[in-house]
């Protein structure tokens, strides 16, 4: 998996509180038993326009349609991020997107804890910040694109501004690792094995 030490990207700002799992991506749209390709789903509901029974083409003023915002990696957003269902599908469409980081007041607790798990930075400031954030960047996203340091947990502007945030240690180990739990697990192979060849020699019959 990717490691996530720094990252540079055009910022995107949808501002909404309690932007819940099924407006990240709608159940209908989670028809793939892949992570692949659903990104075309994200934000479907506003992303796209609809005539009661099929997509009728791209709503022009959904931001993520619009010119100034192609390519966009950073996301921000407002309170409660990913509330609602658990679906791991909204983190997925979000990757799949291209989507690496979201700045927001707070997150789904089950949304946050899917984030990391799937290499996407979910990073929490206050409402000011994010403002901040958002006036600096919007009159010209493609050029005025902001850093995020893992390590030194700061987003910076490239007007100087630097703002500082904390992230849970276990999921910024993660992170920077480019691990997800198998490769956390697999860590521990040499002690995994000894338990095997322990276990195997005080219960060999289960191993039959």
């Amino acid at each position: 998996m990717a490691k996530l030490l720094t990252h540079t990207g055009v910022v995107a700002s949808i501002p909404e509180d309690n932007i819940d799992t099924d407006q990240i991506i709608p159940s209908r749209e989670m028809k793939s038993v892949s992570k692949r390709g659903l990104g075309k789903g994200l934000f479907a509901n506003w992303r796209y326009h609809d005539d009661g029974a099929s997509r009728s083409g791209n709503n022009p003023d959904f931001i993520l349609n619009q010119p100034a915002y192609a390519g966009t990696s950073i996301l921000l957003a407002g309170r409660n991020f990913g509330c609602g269902s658990s679906r791991e599908h909204a983190v997925w469409a979000l990757y799949d997107f291209g989507i690496r980081v979201i700045i927001a007041e707070s997150f789904g607790a089950i949304f946050s804890n899917n984030c990391a798990r799937n290499r996407l930075l979910a990073i929490r400031l206050p409402s000011a910040q994010i403002a901040a954030i958002r006036k600096l960047t919007e009159q010209d996203p493609q050029s005025t694109r902001p850093t995020i340091d893992l390590d030194a947990c700061t987003v910076s502007i490239p007007d100087g501004s630097r703002f500082e945030f904390k992230v849970d240690a276990f999921d910024r180990d993660m992170l920077m690792k480019g691990f997800d739990y198998i490769d956390f697990t697999m860590q521990f192979e040499p002690e995994i094995d000894q338990f095997i060849e322990k276990d195997r020699s005080a219960r060999c019959w289960a191993y039959l």
